[in-house]
């Protein structure tokens, strides 16, 4: 078993190590290959997990499970890991994982961004939002602040400045905080905040905060109503114009048996669907009833609210995402895709009713208490650095502290993580067990004499949801069709037939209603049939295979007697 702790985030030697290592010990269910090379030239690694001797990965339906597409957000590679780590110990003994991987595929991508990973987990580190390729400019800023870990503790805290101006007090009834100054308050001691960092060109008197030279958001970047960088900043000179992003998307759009997919980000603690930019009722009821009840299984078994982005996860109430993952993943590809959003803090400290993104802007402060008084129970102190004096080497004595965002709020901290990822696996594989699967209903011969037989094939889909997947699919006709086909033996003829058959898409049972109706027709559209007459010597074998690009492939042999 590859050496593997769910209580610290690899970087990226040893995340590769460990990967290659499940590859090596459980070659009948895991392999990897690199999908793409990153701006700095790191092997993008993807898992295929399935087993192989029941078929091709691609001959059955599959999942795409990603993480870590922003820099910071190292959680979700260990929720990628510990899906990797359960799929294999538990195969054979556990039989929802066990039929999962008999019948459907795994492809896992735990760090689609290993540059930016690397810059948060140095260790001196260094905090951006996506890749490092410098963008939308290469040329260096010469002027402000710097975000840096200044002092050496391998944290980027913040600054705390004494300033007649400043937007900031202390707390009266908890000397760690600051609160807001009043809009009319004056006589207090007050202080302006900073990030971290060191500050180029000083003058004495302003403080401009350099912009990141390193200006990607790589989940700006997909080509689902993807904007330029005056609309959409981070998004790039045009769709998936960064390689990390352009490896996905070819890889996804390569394999067609991909039945839907999941993107680990941090933080918050929600199942987010599509779409960033419309309303609900803009999806076509059966895919938002369908998304709903996902979501549903999804709380249920994580504990996380399944949400709409465009209602509930807006970063600007006028302004809209687009150039997402999800986003291109349903509308572009048919597929259920859901960003999930791992850790809350909130919820920890037993804040349970608030507005995510809301919540940033304004909150009470008790909030502020409970979390707290959570850093100081559960997180030994850890979480939020009481604030201490240093010899900034511009401003002069300043202090630094507050919360240490990266292992508090961005990710959890180690001794939370195993905890909080375990929650992930069971929704996966429900996730792809309700996938559409194509299985052989019926296959006969009828000698109707002369050396002539008639050949049945008859094919269903034993999935709950439909071969298409979603109504977008069909509405833009993503999808072909089952196809089947025969094989003949030499000597052989096809009397009436073709010898491939296009047929037509099959339902599974998503649809049904809660309730049996008054009038409740349960139809046969899961099924399709093809015949074929063939004159053939007695004792030939024909051989008949059925496929549906989303659904998988069948095969099965019939002698003539």
């Amino acid at each position: 078993m590859p050496d593997v702790r769910f209580n610290k985030y690899y970087r990226y030697e040893d995340l590769t190590r460990i990967l290659h290592g499940y590859a090596e010990e459980f070659p009948q269910l895991v392999r990897i290959e690199s999908i793409g090379k990153s701006y700095e030239g790191r092997d993008i690694w993807l898992l295929t997990v399935t087993n192989f001797a029941n078929g091709a990965d691609t001959e059955k339906p599959a999942l795409w499970v990603d993480g870590n597409i922003h820099a910071t957000e190292l959680a979700p590679s260990s929720v990628c890991l510990y899906l990797l780590q359960i799929l294999v110990t538990a195969y054979g003994t556990n039989s929802d994982i066990t039929r999962c991987l008999d019948t459907r595929t795994f492809y896992i991508c735990p760090r689609v961004n290993p540059d930016g990973a690397e810059l948060a987990l140095a260790e001196k580190p260094k905090f951006i939002r996506s890749g490092t390729r410098p963008y939308p400019h290469d040329d260096e800023h010469s002027d402000g602040l710097v975000m840096e870990d200044i002092d050496g503790d391998g944290r980027i805290l913040l600054m705390r400045i004494p300033d007649a101006n400043g937007a900031w007090k202390i707390c009266p009834t908890e000397s760690r905080l600051l609160v807001r100054r009043e809009p009319t308050e004056i006589g207090d001691q007050y202080y302006r905040l900073l990030p971290e960092g060191r500050i180029e060109n000083y003058d004495g008197v302003e403080i401009q905060i350099q912009p990141s030279k390193e200006g990607l958001d790589l989940n700006r970047n997909f080509p689902a109503l993807w904007r330029q960088e005056s609309e959409q900043p981070g998004a790039g000179p045009y769709p998936t114009s960064e390689t990390e992003v352009r490896s996905l998307v070819d890889f996804i759009t390569t394999h067609a048996n991909i039945t839907g997919a999941i993107a680990f980000h941090t933080f918050s603690g929600v199942l987010i669907r599509p779409y960033t930019h419309l309303s609900d009722e803009e999806l076509p009821v059966k895919d938002l009833h369908t998304y709903q009840r996902i979501g549903a299984k999804g709380t249920e078994l994580t504990e996380y609210p399944a949400i709409s982005a465009f209602h509930e996860f807006r970063y600007d109430p006028k302004d809209v995402i687009t150039g997402t993952f999800d986003d291109w993943a349903y509308e572009y590809q048919g597929l259920f895709a859901w960003t999930v959003e791992v850790w809350s803090p909130q919820r920890q400290a037993g804040i349970t009713e608030y507005k995510y993104i809301d919540w940033q802007r304004e909150h009470p402060l008790e909030d502020d208490l409970k979390l707290l008084r959570w850093n100081d129970e559960k997180l030994a102190g850890k979480g939020y650095v009481d604030w201490y004096t240093f010899n900034h080497p511009q401003l002069g004595q300043i202090e630094l502290g507050g919360w240490d965002s990266m292992y508090a709020w961005t990710n959890p901290p180690p001794e939370f993580l195993e905890k909080e990822i375990a929650r992930f696996p069971d929704w996966l594989v429900w996730h792809l067990l309700i996938s559409p699967c194509l299985e052989i209903y019926e296959a006969s011969v009828s000698n109707l004499g002369n050396h002539t037989y008639r050949v049945r094939l008859v094919i269903h889909n034993t999935g709950w949801l439909p071969t298409y997947i979603t109504q977008k699919a069909l509405e833009k006709k993503l999808v072909r069709g089952c196809i089947c086909e025969i094989t003949l033996p030499p000597g052989a003829t096809l009397e009436t037939g073709k010898p491939i058959e296009e047929l037509s898409q099959l339902e599974g049972r998503a649809y049904k209603p809660s309730a049996p109706a008054r009038r409740q027709g349960d139809s046969t559209k899961d099924r399709a049939k093809v015949e074929w007459v063939v004159r053939a010597p007695l004792g030939s074998t024909v051989k008949l295979l059925a496929r549906h690009e989303r659904a998988g492939v069948v095969r099965t042999e019939l002698t003539f007697a």
